[in-house]
């Protein structure tokens, strides 16, 4: 909701309707309460639209898809704002679908330093958006390549099974490496072995390019 809002003069709109992609075993376990998830999905988004104080066409809805592209603890989340019909019996009006948002799960991370001279870590997310898919990696090191272990995969013959490597920093900075892939990374169309990224930088691995960015 807050990453597709739309301001207008005075209001501020969000989705009203909302797709969460699971893979086939992640849907078979909500068997039984999955409408029953749905609703209270569906509460929480009302209750956070109030909260900010932003406008929707309608209340918000839930619906469960199953996607077998995705692995076992991902899951994807597409958009939609949907205009109620004017009259009764007209189609709603629906606007354009967003990225669908995949989410990794969080890896282990080590457990903070203690003592007073302990620096609090700078939280941030790196999201890689690939043709209509945004990967979002919030763990400290997420690799990237061919194979479907990687916790962002992409489809492309000339990308090594694990191709590079995004590494955070405790500042909340984001480092690509190469893992020894057999093409290499270019970062705005240079070839790096590791270099530190920022928001906008497009990262080409075999003949895929994707656009990098931070969120906090």
């Amino acid at each position: 909701m807050d990453s597709h809002k739309t301001a207008g003069v005075a209001r501020v709109y969000v989705p009203n309707e909302y797709t969460v992609y699971l893979s086939g075993k992640d849907r078979t376990r909500l068997e039984g309460y999955e409408r029953s998830l749905e609703q209270e999905l569906s509460g929480y988004l009302l209750e956070h639209a109030r909260r900010r104080s932003y406008d929707l066409l309608t209340r918000p809805t839930v619906a469960f898809e199953t996607d077998e592209r995705l692995r076992l603890g991902e899951f994807g989340i597409q958009t939609r704002l949907v205009k109620p019909p004017a009259h009764e019996g007209e189609a709603p009006v629906q606007g354009e679908e967003g990225h669908t948002m995949v989410y990794s799960a969080v890896r282990d991370a080590p457990p903070p330093a203690e003592g007073p001279s302990h620096r609090a870590e700078v939280t941030t997310r790196a999201v890689v958006t690939v043709d209509d898919r945004r990967y979002v990696l919030d763990g400290e090191r997420s690799t990237v390549g061919r194979s479907r272990d990687a916790d962002c995969v992409l489809r492309d013959p000339n990308v090594s099974r694990h191709h590079a490597e995004l590494r955070r920093s405790p500042g909340g900075e984001w480092t690509i490496a190469d893992l020894g892939s057999t093409n290499g990374v270019k970062v705005n169309g240079r070839r790096v072995g590791s270099t530190r990224l920022k928001s906008g930088d497009q990262v080409t691995l075999g003949t895929t390019t994707f656009r990098f960015d931070i969120e906090q």
